[in-house]
C-alpha cells in the first residue's frame, strides 16, 4: 500500500519515526529528523485520522534512562506539527492514552529503547554463555510480544524511519505481523531514501562519482566493494588515505592506520584497476603534533601544521585533512559526474583548521549537482558537513539514514523495507 492512496479518515496510525535528536540539557540542537517526519503526521492528520508516533532515542540499552526520555522534545514537535502532542510515559503500556486518542490528536511515546525487547537484546547476560542462548531465544517471545502490543494501538502501521530500516526491531521489522498488507506502508520520507538509492545505484547516469571518506577502511570495505562493480571513479579520503598510503610502502607518523588491513587495501587497488576504476587516493595530507584537543574539538593554539606528501608524514606528526593536491585532484573527479554519492568528510571538518579538504569535495559536489548530477549525501558526518558549509540547498537529496543508507548501498535488503513489502 501506498500512503498516498491510503485514506487515514478516523483511523489511529502508529507511524516509526526517527525522532533521535540531538540534545544539550533537554533542549534540541537539531530539529531536522522531526521536520523530516511532518509530511507523513501531516497526512495523516489532515485526512482525519489520528497519529501514534514511537521511536528511540540514543542507546539506552533496554533500561530505564531519563536523559533520554523523548519527554523532553514534545514541545519541539508539537511545534513543528501544529498540534498539542500527548505524551505517553510508558511506550508498553500506553492502552489507555492510545485508546482516549481522538482523531486530529496525537501521541508520542517514550523512548522504544526503554525496553530491551525492541532491540531483541538480552541484557546484563554474558554473550558466548549457554545463558546468553537461552535468554536469546526467550527474548525472540518476547520482542514478538512488545511489537503485537504497540500494534494494538492503532488500526494501521507507517514506517518512516529510514535511520533504523537496517534493524530487525520490533518497531521496525516485526510489528507488521500485526497489520494486513493494506494496513502497512512506508511514510513519505521512507519512499524519498529508497528512491534515492534507488536513483543513484539502479538508475545510474554516467560518470558516477562516489566519494567514500571516514576514518577505517574495515567499516566501509563492504561498501567499497558493491561501488568497484558500478562507478566510475571512486575517492577513498578521510583516515583511509593512511591505510592506503601505508599499504603502498609509505610511512604515515600517527595517523589513524589499520595495520590488519594493508592487504585489503592493495586489494582494492588492484580490484579498481581491475574493473577500471579511477581509483582516487589523497596524495598529501595537512599534517600536525598534537593540534587537537579531541574532548573539546577544538584547535590547540600555537600548534604546527603543514602540508606534506600522504607518506611522508614524520613520526610525531599525524595526518588531519586532505592535502591542496588531494583536494584538486578529488575536484577533478567529481566537476563532471552525473551521479554522485558521497558518504564521509575528507578530514577532521570539525575543527576549523581542517575544514578545507571536506569543503573543496562539498564546492564541487555543488558544481556538479548546478551543471545537472544527481547528488546523494549520507552518513552523519557528510550531513554535517554539507549542513556546516550551507550547502543543503545546492544538492540533490540528503540521506536521513547513517547506517541503513550504508547498507542499502552496500547491496544488502533492509528489513525495515522488506517488512512493508512482504
Amino acid at each position: 500500500m501506498k500512503i498516498s492512496d491510503f485514506n487515514f479518515a478516523g483511523k489511529k496510525a502508529i507511524v516509526r519515526v526517527d525522532f533521535n535528536v540531538p540534545t544539550k540539557e533537554g533542549v534540541v540542537t537539531d530539529d531536522t529528523r522531526i521536520k523530516g517526519a511532518l509530511p507523513t503526521l501531516k497526512k495523516i492528520l489532515e485526512d482525519g485520522g489520528a497519529v501514534i508516533m514511537m521511536s528511540h532515542m540514543g542507546k539506552p540499552k533496554g533500561k530505564v534512562d531519563m536523559k533520554k526520555s523523548l519527554k523532553q522534545i514534545v514541545p519541539n514537535v508539537s511545534a513543528a506539527l501544529g498540534v498539542d502532542v500527548k505524551f505517553a510515559p510508558d511506550c508498553a503500556n500506553a492502552t489507555e492514552e492510545a485508546a482516549a486518542l481522538k482523531m486530529g490528536e496525537a501521541l508520542l511515546l517514550e523512548n522504544l529503547r526503554f525496553y530491551p525487547e525492541e532491540e531483541g537484546k538480552p541484557v546484563d547476560v554474558e554473550k558466548g554463555t549457554p545463558e546468553f542462548d537461552e535468554a536469546k531465544k526467550a527474548m525472540k517471545v518476547s520482542q514478538k510480544e512488545f511489537a503485537k502490543k504497540l500494534a494494538s494501538y492503532a488500526d494501521c502501521y507507517v514506517m518512516d524511519a529510514f535511520g533504523t530500516a537496517h534493524r530487525k526491531h520490533a518497531s521496525t521489522a516485526v510489528i507488521d505481523e500485526y497489520f494486513d498488507k493494506d494496513s502497512k506502508m512506508l511514510g513519505f520520507l521512507m519512499e524519498k531514501e529508497v528512491n534515492a538509492v534507488d536513483k543513484v545505484l539502479g538508475d545510474i547516469q554516467r560518470p558516477f562519482t562516489a566519494i567514500m571518506g571516514g576514518s577505517k577502511v574495515s567499516t566501509k570495505i563492504g561498501i567499497i566493494e558493491n561501488l568497484l562493480g558500478k562507478v566510475d571513479n571512486l575517492i577513498l579520503c578521510g583516515g583511509m588515505t593512511y591505510t592506503f598510503a601505508k599499504a603502498l610502502g609509505g610511512e604515515v607518523g600517527k595517523s589513524i592506520c589499520e595495520e590488519d588491513k594493508l592487504q585489503v587495501a592493495l586489494d582494492v587497488i588492484a580490484k579498481a584497476k581491475e574493473n577500471g576504476v579511477n581509483l582516487v587516493l589523497g596524495t598529501d595530507a595537512v599534517i600536525a603534533k598534537d593540534a587537537i584537543d579531541w574532548d573539546a574539538m577544538d584547535f590547540k593554539a600555537g600548534a604546527e601544521v603543514k602540508v606534506c606528501p600522504a607518506g611522508e608524514i614524520p613520526a610525531d606528526f599525524e595526518g588531519l585533512d586532505a592535502g591542496p593536491e588531494s583536494q584538486k585532484a578529488f575536484a577533478a573527479a567529481i566537476k563532471d559526474a552525473k551521479t554522485i554519492l558521497w558518504n564521509g568528510p575528507a578530514g577532521v571538518f570539525e575543527v576549523e583548521e581542517f575544514t578545507a579538504g571536506s569543503r573543496a569535495i562539498g564546492a564541487a559536489v555543488a558544481e556538479a549537482t548546478a551543471n545537472g548530477a544527481f547528488s546523494l549525501i549520507g552518513g552523519g558526518d557528510s550531513v554535517a558537513c554539507v549542513n556546516k558549509f550551507g550547502l543543503a540547498d545546492k544538492v540533490s537529496y540528503i540521506s536521513t539514514g547513517g547506517g541503513a543508507l550504508l547498507e542499502a548501498i552496500e547491496g544488502k535488503v533492509l528489513p525495515g523495507v522488506a517488512a512493508i513489502n512482504e
